[in-house]
């Protein structure tokens, strides 16, 4: 019986341990390699050639979004599925537009893991049902939410900033200069007519990316 190859990415170790744990407990799936960082996943996606990257998409360096980007552009048929903390509509949003497969949340069960990477395997999307309710009342409400118009490198300043993040901070963290990070502030206060940073947390509040 072949078994369905997987790449498993993850910045925190013990995270990595207990999902794997999980996936090999099925006869039919098996974890081939592990990575903790984007740089590291688009790496061992060349080199082992997996069936499927399971991948969390907040990390340090590229992190998982410009990751996402970067293997689909190598791949356009890789599959994807990310599995996230992120619990809003707009990371999954953001996630199947730059090529993913699916996405789960971490609060998902066992069973649900499983269910997505079979479904995906089989080149089938999947959504994890509560995010994929939420996508669906936000597209039938016509609402459009302004952190859209950001670029994926953008979105993840973005995020950052509204955590209350410094500019240093932020730099270190996605391995950019504080010039780089400064461009990317101006131009997010441009798109979102956004003053400064408590501005900034603002509107992630209310598109609900971060808690009050």
């Amino acid at each position: 019986m072949s078994q369905i190859k997987i790449l498993l990415v993850d910045d925190h170790a013990v995270v990595r341990m207990g999902f794997k744990m999980l996936i090999e407990a099925e006869d039919d799936i098996t974890v081939i390699g592990e990575a903790e960082s984007g740089e590291v996943a688009i790496k061992l996606f060349q080199e082992l050639k997996p069936d499927i990257i399971v991948m969390d998409i907040t990390m340090p360096g590229i992190g998982g979004l410009e990751a996402i980007d970067r293997i689909i552009a190598k791949d356009k048929n890789t599959k994807i599925l990310v599995l996230s903390a992120h619990e809003d509509s707009v990371h999954p949003k953001r996630v199947l537009n730059a090529g993913a497969m699916g996405y789960l949340t971490k609060r998902s069960a066992a069973e649900e893991l499983i269910k997505a990477i079979k479904s995906i395997h089989q080149g089938k999307r999947y959504l994890e049902p509560n995010i994929a309710q939420q996508m669906a009342i936000t597209q039938l409400s016509g609402e459009t939410n302004p952190v859209e118009i950001l670029s994926d490198r953008e979105f993840e300043v973005f995020i950052a900033l509204a955590k209350g993040k410094s500019t240093n901070e932020i730099a270190d963290t996605l391995c950019l200069s504080p010039r780089t990070v400064g461009t990317h502030l101006y131009n997010i206060k441009q798109k979102l007519n956004a003053n400064n940073s408590a501005e900034i947390a603002l509107i992630a509040i209310r598109c609900g990316l971060i808690d009050p």
